[in-house]
Parts: C-alpha cells; structure tokens; sequence
C-alpha cells in the first residue's frame, strides 16, 4: 500500500468530510459535550458505518472519531479515564475495519483534536485555555501515546489553533517518532490566536516525522494562503469546512454551503491532501473525487 507520505509525493490524496455531519445524517443526536466520541462506545457500529460512507465516496483517508477523546473530557461527562483510553483505541480499530472493506490504496489518520475541543465551548477557535506548553504537553502526551500505539497510519493533529499549543504537539510528536500531520485551524494565514501561521508550520517543520502542514476546520476561500504559509516546508493539507459557520454560543451553524467545485482548484493552488471538515458530506466528498479523476 505504501506509507500515507509516499503517496502525497507521488499524487494527491482525497481525504474524508465531516464524521459529526454524516452521523447526524444518519440520525444521531450528538448535542452533549462529547459529540460523536461518545457513539465510540455506545454504537461503534454506526462510527465504522460512517467512515465506509466516504470510503465509498472516494475518500482515501478514514480520519478516527478521537477528535473530542480525552481523559478528562470523558470525566467530565461521566464516564472514565478507562473508558477514554478504551475509546481511542477502539476508535482506530474502527476506521481500519472500513479501511479493509474497500480496495486500493487507504489510510488511518488518528484524529488528535485540540485541548479546546474537550472544553465544548468553541475555544479551540480561540485557543485562549491560559495553559503553558508544558501542561498542553502533559495533557496531550496521553493519548497521543494511545493512538500512536493503537496502530494508525498517521496521527492528525488538527484544529490547532495558536504557537502555543503547536508547540506543545511538536515537542510530543518528537519524542513519539511516529508520522503525523499538523493541521491549523486558520483565518486567512493567521492563527486564531492572530500569530502568524507560518511560524506555527515553521515549528511544526523542525520534527522530521512530520509528513504533511496545512489547516482544516476554515473557510474554502484560504487555500491558496495557506500554502504560501506553509511555504513549501512540507507538502500541504487543507480540508475546510462547507462555508457556514458555527454559533459556538448556540451550538447551530448559520450561512450556505460554499465548497463548490473546489478540489482542481486547490490541488492546482498546491494543496497535496484534500477533503472536508464540519459540514462537508460524502456527496460533496464523490464531487471531488470526479474532479480530482478529470484533473
């Protein structure tokens, strides 16, 4: 099959859309704190269901529900650190099951989503959390060291909203050796801390195991200006939301749909890894994959 950076060299790669979307589609109500990371471990059949819909869309990448996993996130909620780590774990073994149920080339890319995420108040776009690198460190190390472990192809840090936590995952990513991914989450090619994205991916670039730089989670429109932050450090990532946006206050999101046709546009821009993020379904998910078969 070849590793998921060999193949980002040779071509581009469509990865997949938005998993809370498709399982919302599916009729699942994801409105508590921990949003689809809890069907890890009360419907896991629905999670690897959902990763098969955008396999059979075309999508290369099966991208895990871990996003919202983490220890104290799951006490939070009642459940427990046991039940955390049992939910990582299973949640790579999930996305490799859809992966063997299709043909040629896939990959599991071990969702790692920001300390904000687990706050469920939208302060991963903000990334004010107040916490040093090192307590990001100490927080992130965990599960980090799950995933790692639990046999993905590549760990997905994505969502990453400032210098700060960047850094935290950098330093983790090098002492675990394992391939990853750093993916921002940007306005324009800024953080949403308003540093310089560049900075974020300049850190990111000193880990040798880091395969792909790039951003998610942001409007279509930024691709071409986060491939000239990325700078040509490494081959760049981009899997934006649909275009609407989130009310974070009152968890719905507002505005219309805006990816289009949109996949010939940012691999010609330089984008090397493609797909959607919030919103995005495995309709939209096929129409890039048409696009990307003419291109």
């Amino acid at each position: 099959m070849g590793s998921f950076a060999t193949a980002l060299a040779d071509r581009t790669v469509l990865l997949d859309g938005g998993l809370a979307t498709r399982l919302e589609a599916r009729g699942h109500d994801l409105s508590d704190t921990l949003w689809s990371a809890r069907l890890l471990l009360t419907d896991p059949g629905e999670i690897r269901a959902t990763h098969e819909d955008f396999f059979a869309a075309g999508a290369e990448v099966a991208t895990t529900a871990s996003y919202q996993v983490s220890e104290s996130g799951f006490e939070a909620a009642g459940y427990t650190a046991a039940e955390a780590r049992q939910a990582l774990r299973r949640s790579v073994r999930l996305a490799r099951e859809a992966s063997e149920a299709f043909g040629g080339p896939r990959w599991v890319a071990a969702s790692v989503g920001p300390y904000g995420a687990t706050l469920a108040d939208g302060s991963e776009y903000r990334g004010d959390y107040g916490l040093s690198v090192d307590e990001l460190r100490a927080w992130h190390r965990p599960r980090l060291e799950i995933l790692a472990e639990a046999g993905a192809d590549v760990l997905a840090c994505e969502t990453i909203p400032s210098l700060a936590e960047t850094e935290a995952l950098a330093a983790e990513l090098t002492a675990l050796g394992v391939p990853a991914w750093l993916s921002l989450t940007t306005v324009g090619d800024r953080t949403r801390r308003d540093e310089p994205a560049s900075e974020a991916f300049a850190i990111a670039a000193e880990v040798p195991n880091v395969v792909a730089l790039g951003a998610n989670c942001c409007d279509p429109g930024e691709a071409a200006a986060v491939v000239t932050a990325v700078g040509g450090r490494r081959p760049v990532i981009f899997y934006p939301n649909s275009g609407e946006d989130w009310d974070a206050r009152a968890r719905h999101w507002t505005g219309h749909a805006a990816v289009g046709d949109s996949a010939r546009s940012w691999a010609d821009a330089g984008v090397r890894a493609l797909g959607g993020c919030c919103r995005v379904t495995p309709d939209q998910i096929a129409g890039m994959r048409t696009e990307l078969d003419r291109r």
